[in-house]
């Protein structure tokens, strides 16, 4: 059955190691629970900001093979101009036990491998050019994508319900740059008032999204295939040119609202 239990420490009585471990216990075991059917991800904080030649990522919860893992302070470590790939991860440690703690350690690192082991998880990924800096203040939707000097947050693992989602802080610019154009579209409207209003957006939300919204066969798309067609979208509600779903072996069509 469902039980609450709080220790009563009062005068005179002896302290029990039972106590202590309810203590210790109850925060865990609140945290694994609510979030026991999330993804690995980003669970909460987690933001990337530069200072300088440093990159700031900002205190936060993350998931990775159902455990949480907590940075209570933020941490820097410095960048340099590659011109190439650079991944932000964190790398999980093995597990350490000690005669006070077992510990579940990470690293967050600078790489140059994209593609990411069992053990890591992506922040975020930028190609710096020698003599340009760093950023990550965007200025729309579609500035997420630029190749160069720019913080890309699209691959970023960001968790949700049974499976890693699309970021909410880009969902969020797509949200506004759609309500200030004035949508018709009851799909439109519906999806980017969601997009303000929640937490975070399901997977599959956003994948029902935009096949029906395009007129395409339903799949889980990628986050880069999440950001092109949500582009695609945004692009047709502010132009007023709405371009017909492609088929295999026809070629596309432009319909003029």
């Amino acid at each position: 059955m469902f039980t609450t239990h709080f220790p009563n420490f009062q005068k005179g009585r002896i302290l029990k190691r039972e106590m202590l471990e309810n203590l210790r216990d109850l925060p865990r075991d609140f945290l694994d629970l609510y979030f026991q059917e999330y993804s690995n991800g980003i669970i909460a904080g987690v933001n990337l900001q530069v200072n300088g030649t440093t990159l700031i990522v900002t205190k936060g919860i993350v998931k990775q093979n159902g455990r949480l893992y907590i940075l209570h302070s933020d941490y820097e470590l410095p960048y340099f101009p590659t011109g190439k790939e650079t991944v932000l991860k964190i790398k999980f440690g093995e597990e350490l036990t000690g005669p006070d703690f077992t510990t579940f350690s990470s690293e967050i690192m600078l790489d140059n491998i994209e593609e990411l082991a069992e053990n890591e998880l992506e922040l975020g990924r930028f190609k710096l050019k020698p003599g340009a800096k760093l950023r990550t203040d965007y200025i729309d939707f579609a500035d997420f994508a630029t190749e160069f000097n720019t913080i890309n947050s699209i691959h970023c693992q960001y968790a949700g319900l049974y499976k890693s989602t699309f970021h909410p802080m880009i969902l969020h610019y797509f949200a506004r740059e759609m309500l200030k154009s004035k949508p018709s579209n009851a799909y439109d409207i519906s999806f980017a008032l969601e997009c303000l209003n929640q937490e975070r957006m399901q997977r599959e939300v956003i994948d029902y999204y935009i096949s029906n919204r395009l007129g395409l066969e339903y799949k889980e798309y990628t986050n880069l295939e999440m950001h092109k067609y949500l582009g695609r979208i945004l692009l047709e509600v502010q132009s007023g040119v709405r371009m017909a779903a492609h088929n295999p072996g026809r070629p596309k069509r432009l319909i003029v609202d």
